[in-house]
């Protein structure tokens, strides 16, 4: 008997025993073949009740209403619900009634999986439902369900609303809270819309290392591993740039890589630290083309999820459909601060951001101080899709200098709702500029900057052998989603998202409780009661304990000395 295990999951494992115990596999191995789903009866029965007539569906039982020899039961599959009818008589046409007198009525709990095989039919209240001819137990659930009670109104109560319960166990969310799963449905679309859309113009999808012995492709703090048969240092990656562009070096003319990322970063509302990117290379093109190509991308990525490009973020209305408006890096800032930061040295900038109140550190270099300065007074006002052009050099080390700008390079960065999700350059090729550009790299994580890039030999060996002009574009998919499904945080977006360790409750050994006067034998008693460790029973009240002990004594069959009543005050003190 485990001392960790509620009242209700004790009796769960007894159920379990007996199904067992009566020859009834509660796992079977054996596959379950439906023919149907719970939405395609709901919505269709009325049209075509003839296309019903032997309907097989399997799902979880959600509700139940057992009246006797008739019940009725609510059965949720990947798709929704539907009512299932139940008579003793017809699942159990011979004498042997256990089937529903036992099985169905008195082991089978809210959670479990069954299999039914019957026909469609309207209620007399004009509920579409089965009425089941056969019952099969699929599997046994040993937890219970959060029981979340939905209003013909729309109105829930005691819904399982807890974000860190339902992001720490979305298998539990996701089966009482189901509508939360066309957010994922969309995320779905959206990938694969961004496929279809790349491969329609013959760009070939590919796989790079997410094991990387340099990291490179952005500026982030990595994660750091160690393989023991090669006995050298790895990194997770932080982008799949530099391993795409070794692949236009090879002679592909584009090629792209949905992936995951690594980020040893904060969390918040919009950072995990894994997430999933698109990146993409196409030859013989620049950051101009590469805008047309965004806008008509996202159009396309809208409408698969929405029918439409408009759609709705929060209390704005975003509009997809292009063409995007265009500031510079430089005339943004000046636009919201009404600063001209495009002359200023490094004193001069952080001069800018100790005015403004930004909070900035020796580390950082001229790069980074724009970036403090823009991320603080402008992201915020960039709602509708824009394109934030023209950066300086210093922020950007794999881009190709400006073609008629001195001190600038040809990216962009694509800003929605206040935030980035997309950034692009005109790649640089020139396998000498850029070996100079780490070397600015390494001078700043000398300084302390442990986002600096760090050296890719290999890199700009394969760009020595020539790469062509080149345009590279990055989407973080997790950002598009949220979008798209007009959602807040990135935790609603992500199956399984970043959480700190769950706190285990506290349990107490049987010796503690015996330390404290508890005759061994009824310690388990006390924990089925909701007392596991000494401070909580203490914490309760004498005469109630004495009550209870002596129900669950009964409740429970035990044949064990029930303690006197001065035994039990004695635990208290």
């Amino acid at each position: 008997m485990s001392i960790a295990l509620s009242e209700q999951e004790l009796f769960r494992r007894e159920s379990l025993k007996q199904l067992r115990a009566l020859d009834i596999d509660p796992y079977p191995a054996e596959a379950f073949d439906v023919n149907a789903w719970a939405k395609d009866i709901t919505d269709n029965f009325e049209a075509n009740p003839d296309q019903y007539k032997q309907v097989v569906i399997a799902g979880r039982i959600m509700t139940r209403r057992i009246m006797g020899s008739a019940s009725f039961a609510e059965l949720q599959d990947s798709t929704g619900r539907v009512q299932i009818y139940l008579k003793r008589d017809d699942i159990c046409p011979g004498e042997d009634k256990t089937l529903y007198n036992t099985v169905f009525k008195k082991l089978l709990d809210i959670g479990d999986y069954v299999g039914v095989k019957g026909y469609g039919f309207i209620t007399q209240t004009g509920e579409i439902s089965i009425h089941v001819q056969e019952l099969t137990v699929l599997s046994k659930s040993l937890k219970p369900l959060p029981v979340v009670k939905r209003e013909e109104d729309g109105t829930i109560h005691d819904g399982f609303t807890d974000p860190e319960m339902r992001y720490r166990q979305r298998y539990v969310d996701l089966t009482v809270n189901p509508e939360f799963k066309q957010i994922f449905i969309n995320r779905s679309k959206v990938i694969s819309a961004m496929r279809g859309y790349f491969n329609a113009q013959g760009w070939m999808e590919v796989e790079t290392p997410i094991l990387q012995p340099v990291h490179g492709g952005a500026a982030a703090r990595p994660f750091e591993t160690h393989h023991n048969t090669l006995d050298m240092q790895l990194f997770l990656r932080i982008a799949n740039e530099l391993y795409l562009k070794r692949l236009i070096v090879a002679g592909f003319d584009g090629v792209y890589e949905f992936g995951k990322m690594f980020r040893n970063e904060g969390m918040d509302r919009t950072h995990n630290p894994e997430f999933t990117a698109m990146e993409i290379y196409v030859a013989y093109k620049d950051y101009i083309w590469m805008m047309s190509m965004v806008e008509e991308c996202l159009e396309t990525v809208a409408k698969a999820v929405h029918g439409v490009p408009v759609v709705q973020v929060g209390k704005h209305e975003i509009n997809f459909a292009g063409p995007y408006e265009k500031l510079s890096m430089y005339d943004s800032i000046k636009k919201y601060t009404n600063i001209d930061v495009s002359e200023m040295d490094e004193a001069g900038l952080r001069s800018v951001c100790a005015d403004l109140g930004i909070e900035v550190n020796a580390t950082m270099g001229k790069g980074k101080l724009i970036d403090e300065i823009f991320s603080a007074k402008v992201e915020a006002n960039l709602i509708q899709p824009t394109y934030i052009t023209d950066y300086p050099i210093e922020m950007t080390p794999l881009a190709k200098k400006h073609r008629t700008k001195d001190g600038l390079v040809e990216r962009f960065e694509l800003f929605v709702n206040g935030k980035e999700i997309a950034n692009a350059y005109s790649e640089l090729n020139d396998p000498i500029d850029q070996r100079e550009r780490f070397e600015e790299q390494l001078v700043l994580a000398g300084r302390g900057d442990d986002e600096a890039m760090a050296m890719d030999d290999d890199f700009l060996r394969a760009l020595e052998y020539g790469m062509p002009p080149t345009s590279g574009l990055g989407i973080g998919i997790d950002r598009l989603v949220m979008l798209m499904t007009n959602q807040s945080t990135i935790q609603e977006v992500l199956f399984f998202p970043q959480m700190r360790p769950e706190k285990k409750a506290k349990i107490a050994t049987a010796e503690d409780f015996v330390n404290a006067g508890v005759s061994a034998e009824w310690v388990p008693v006390l924990n089925k009661m909701g007392f596991n460790t000494v401070e909580e029973l203490k914490a309760g009240n004498p005469n109630k304990v004495f009550n209870d002990l002596g129900g669950m004594r009964k409740k429970l069959k035990l044949e064990i000395t029930m303690p006197s009543k001065e035994e039990v005050m004695a635990w208290f003190n």
